[in-house]
């Protein structure tokens, strides 16, 4: 995409007379209407509903738009206008008729200019034609990295150090340039040097983006890759692929990791490794919440799941995590197939097209519910499968929840216990070690291994109630998956 001079040069260099500037930053686009007014040898004035026109004619008379228009129309020449917030007044059949009478005027377009700057896009049918709509995107890297080096230099001092640089630069993307200079003088203010400190103030602010949608959820990175047990094949995938997710690896021709599917037993860590990813790229998780983009709350789901795209999309870097995707792209009913047909072209394009540096993360239960589209090599780069854990895997995960529990690892056989639970799940292991904390707690007393026991013969574990359902998933996964476990247990169903 051109830069946003280079957009704004192109509708003069096209003698386009009204241009509608979609931008919440008024402050972002004066400076650079003004630049380019200089450069061309035009004069330079602003209008607001409050100040009126700043130049041509009396103020107070021309705070009236359709006013200000009559006035511009008639003594105005050689001159770029910037109208702030113009379109709040465009139901107005007089200030409508003012600017089809500016773009008509035997000047406009040559030597004069209107542009209309505005956070929301409001254009009239009848305006349609004539106007030329100019969407800002972001700050690109180029005005990011002007802005970090300014802010930086004001602060010869920071304790920041220099390596942190770049990677900086690429988190604050997707930020207004009023959010980048807020984040850096906070940065650049304090005393803290920890790496993780210093990216949650940028996380916090892309939260507050993703929070006004109400359909997409911010995830915090708490989860790390030692939390999860077992999973190794996909757990070495994640790490090799960290450094490569990065700006430099893209300036070096590298691309970057596009996505990945992980699908398998319900309870075996795919959505706890999802979580992962965030920790350890260092990089906001999202969540897409698509039971409310299909609720109609925010009004069709074909628009306002190519709003949660393009605001994605916005604050990248990022992780987007699509849960249950099979329920968000396709569904079974009574043995039919059925796609929400839209939604899933759209979204099949946007994973060709989309931006770098966002990864697509998607959880599945019933992966035989999904199209082959969605599957295939290009769209995601790996597809696994997150089966039953084997005994050294129920080993680590019962290791890894007493930890959490500061239970006496000398109290605990966990070979035994890992025997015990053949066929269980590792949310089915968290459960029981939950259950006896609890049990022991009530007693007052310090967990131990006899509390543990007690839960497992009191549980029964999916793999005996929903026998036939995970072989269904095995045999889908044998020759279309890659084991997530380095043993490739599904090689021996």
């Amino acid at each position: 995409m051109a830069s946003l001079k280079t957009q704004i040069e192109k509708a003069i260099l096209g003698q386009k007379a009204l241009i509608y500037v979609l931008c919440p930053e008024e402050t972002r686009i004066l400076p650079m209407l003004e630049q380019i007014a200089s450069e061309r040898s035009l004069k330079f004035e602003t209008w607001s509903c409050v100040t009126g026109l700043s130049k041509t004619g009396k103020s107070e008379k021309t705070a009236n738009p359709a006013e200000a228009l009559k006035a511009i129309i008639d003594e105005g020449k050689n001159t770029i206008y910037a109208f702030q917030d113009l379109a709040e007044f465009l139901d107005d059949a007089e200030v409508r008729r003012g600017l089809r009478e500016f773009n008509y005027c035997k000047t406009a377009g040559t030597g004069k200019f209107l542009f209309m700057i505005s956070p929301e896009l409001k254009l009239p049918d009848n305006l349609r034609e004539e106007i030329h709509l100019i969407d800002v995107p972001p700050p690109s890297d180029e005005e990011i990295t002007e802005e970090f080096n300014k802010i930086r230099k004001m602060y010869p001092d920071t304790k920041v150090p220099d390596t942190y640089n770049n990677e900086i630069m690429i988190a604050l993307k997707g930020l207004t340039m009023a959010g980048i200079d807020s984040i850096l003088h906070r940065i650049f203010k304090s005393d803290r040097t920890k790496k993780t400190d210093l990216f949650n103030e940028i996380f916090d602010e892309k939260e507050v983006i993703i929070k006004k949608t109400g359909y997409l959820e911010f995830v915090p990175p708490r989860e790390l890759m030692t939390n999860i047990g077992g999973l190794g094949n996909l757990k070495d995938w994640l790490v090799k692929r960290e450094k490569v997710f990065s700006k430099e690896a893209i300036d070096a021709g590298i691309m970057p990791p596009k996505g990945l599917l992980i699908m398998g037993v319900s309870g075996c860590g795919k959505s706890l490794a999802v979580k992962a990813i965030s920790s350890l790229w260092r990089i906001p998780l999202f969540r897409l919440d698509m039971n409310l983009i299909f609720s109609g709350l925010y009004g069709s789901p074909e628009a306002t799941f190519h709003k949660a795209l393009q605001t994605v999309g916005a604050v990248a870097p990022v992780v987007l995590w699509i849960d249950e995707i099979e329920n968000a792209l396709g569904l079974e009913e009574e043995g039919r197939l059925t796609i929400s047909s839209h939604i899933f072209s759209s979204f099949l394009t946007w994973l060709q097209e989309k931006p770098p540096l966002i990864f697509v993360a998607a959880t599945a239960n019933k992966i035989h519910a999904l199209p082959a589209e969605i599957i295939r090599k290009g769209r995601f780069d790996q597809v696994f499968f997150v089966d039953l854990p084997d005994e050294q895997e129920r080993k680590e995960i019962f290791s890894i929840y007493l930890a959490q529990y500061k239970a006496d690892m000398t109290k605990f056989d966990l070979k035994m216990l890992a025997i015990m639970t053949n066929g269980w799940n590792g949310a089915e292991i968290a459960q029981v070690i939950s259950a006896a904390r609890t049990d022991a707690h009530y007693e007052n007393r310090p967990f131990n291994q006899g509390d543990v026991t007690h839960n497992i013969n009191n549980t029964v574990p999916l793999s005996t109630t929903m026998e036939q359902q995970i072989k269904g998933i095995r045999n889908w996964a044998l020759s279309r998956a890659t084991p997530a476990s380095k043993n490739a247990r599904i090689l021996r169903y």
